[in-house]
């Protein structure tokens, strides 16, 4: 049987902020990426969020990203190759030790925004993130975007890599994704979205903007969990793998 990982970001609350329906996402997704402190959460909420992906056998990854809690993260920020390294390796330290404090363990690293956004088109910067899980926890498997440089480094680097598709965005005609601030960038219909994701699960492509196919290796389907539609999203793609005969399993777990 063919078997697929989902995959959503949870735990992007800050304080007494609430951002998404992590509650909901939890029931649906079989892998979550949890935000480290630095664009979103903070230790109450990863112990929090950790503890309840382990309480219903959900596979647990960090979720590093630029030190951005005003702009969420997503803005290209001018850091250092060596200050990438250390924030990457500074945010999986504290996810390790809050996700064992809550009885758990990482099973995964998925870089987040603007990081991951830039990371994916400068090999330079891909390979600081590789190297920052390498050194501090070489166990874990990446999950990167598929085709991307991100997924090159990881393999470069000797890392577990994962490969990823979006469920609710865009791909340019190079296979990255679509600048958020272009039209379409963003899908907004849960069944097209869901129908579209079928199609490059069974295709083994990326499905571009134009309909191109691009060839590419699929491990895990994410669904951004700060969407105001995000659990119709993750409910919709994982009805249609499902109807389609395909397994929702953790990528970790494969």
């Amino acid at each position: 049987m063919r078997r697929i990982d989902l995959n959503c970001d949870c735990g992007e609350g800050y304080g007494p902020y609430k951002l998404g329906d992590d509650a909901a996402l939890l029931e649906i997704a079989t892998s979550i990426n949890v935000a480290c402190g630095f664009h979103a959460g903070d230790p109450d909420i990863m112990t929090a969020t950790f503890q309840a992906a382990k309480d219903r056998g959900i596979a647990i990854g960090a979720h590093p990203g630029f030190p951005d809690l005003w702009g969420f993260g997503r803005r290209r920020l001018p850091f250092t190759l060596a200050a990438i390294e250390r924030l990457v390796a500074y945010q999986i330290g504290a996810a390790q030790a809050l996700c064992r404090y809550a009885g758990g363990r990482l099973s995964h690293v998925k870089p987040h925004g603007a990081l991951s956004n830039m990371a994916a088109e400068d090999s330079a910067i891909a390979a600081a993130i590789a190297r920052a899980v390498k050194v501090t926890a070489p166990e874990l498997a990446f999950l990167a975007p598929v085709r991307s440089t991100l997924e090159q480094a990881g393999i470069e680097h000797g890392l577990n890599v994962a490969r990823e598709i979006y469920a609710d965005r865009a791909y340019t005609e190079d296979g990255l994704l679509a600048d958020r601030a272009l039209p379409g960038a963003v899908l907004h219909d849960p069944q097209e979205a869901a129908e579209r994701v079928l199609a490059m699960v069974i295709e083994g492509a990326i499905i571009t903007a134009s309909g191109k196919r691009l060839r590419a290796a699929i491990d895990s389907v994410c669904v951004h969990g700060d969407t105001p539609d995000a659990v119709a999203f993750a409910r919709a793609v994982r009805s249609r793998l499902e109807a389609a005969g395909i397994a929702l399993m953790p990528f970790a777990r494969m």
